[in-house]
């Protein structure tokens, strides 16, 4: 069933536990996604990021995942992640996307707000969230433009306050697209960002934080995960797996029947590691 982000972060922020955001790529992914989330009758997120929207027409993501979305038997918000546009996240908005993030982060706080506000108000109306980020969390590899900045508990408080964001992403030592290594997030200057802000935290580059990490954050008002890495990682050593297997197979249905239930038990785990 489809809904928007506030109505899953809402009891996450209550219970205790995160929802998963798993950027998908193709069906295959999606499939593999909800159905990890039904096993544990979990709610989930399927996230578009930048990559996928140069490799795909927005409309078609949106009627493509949306169908997905509908048809799940648990919540499934269908989220577009970092986006610097403010035109591509109305469109996405008109489009049926159920979550968008406008990513003004790179910008001085008062623009940040500013642009926060707008897609806001214009969300509204449709029952859209918006998520916003304050600080900025860096990238491994790529997007070399992309600052590292310790999200500022003033600026945090304001952009609550101003822009009316229905999740905030914070940097607390969390980086994006790690593969083979962890980070040490710093919790002391996390713990001191949950005492203060009473909004539902994202955390983004699960994929290089340290599982007990990740459940400590997990309790404490993360209430969101963007997941990436460790799915693409599982798919692309499955699908390899598959086809070294068998050199005569070359069905692409086929090899995707042997490629999801290994994609969906990754999503599983990271399910179940957040506390769902």
């Amino acid at each position: 069933m489809l809904t928007n982000l506030k109505e899953l972060l809402s009891p996450a922020m209550e219970k205790g536990y995160a929802v998963a955001c798993f950027n998908v790529f193709g069906y295959e992914d999606a499939v593999a996604v909800v159905n990890a989330a039904e096993s544990r009758n979990a709610s989930v997120i399927l996230s578009i990021n930048l990559d996928m929207l140069q490799f795909m027409p927005l409309q078609h993501i949106a009627s493509t995942f949306r169908a997905v979305a509908e048809s799940a038997k648990v919540p499934v918000c269908l989220h577009l992640d970092h986006n610097y546009e403010i035109d591509t996240v109305k469109k996405a908005i008109d489009y049926g996307f159920t979550s968008v993030m406008y990513d003004c982060s790179q910008l001085p706080i008062a623009e940040n707000i500013a642009g926060i506000r707008e897609v806001v108000d214009y969300a509204a109306k449709v029952n859209v969230s918006v998520e916003a980020e304050v600080g900025s969390v860096p990238y491994a590899s790529g997007r070399d433009h992309i600052k590292s900045a310790l999200t500022e508990i003033g600026e945090a408080l304001a952009m609550i306050d101003q822009g009316k964001p229905a999740a905030l992403a914070i940097s607390v030592g969390n980086v994006h697209r790690i593969e083979n290594a962890f980070v040490d997030i710093d919790f002391d200057h996390f713990y001191r960002l949950a005492n203060e802000l009473d909004t539902p935290l994202v955390i983004h580059g699960t994929s290089g934080i340290r599982s007990d990490d990740i459940q400590k954050l997990a309790k404490e008002k993360v209430c969101k995960f963007n997941i990436g890495t460790c799915l693409r990682q599982r798919f692309g050593n499955a699908l390899r797996q598959t086809l070294e297997a068998d050199n005569l197979l070359f069905d692409r249905l086929s090899i995707m029947k042997k490629v999801i239930p290994e994609v969906s038990d990754e999503a599983c785990r990271m399910i179940k590691l957040l506390g769902q």
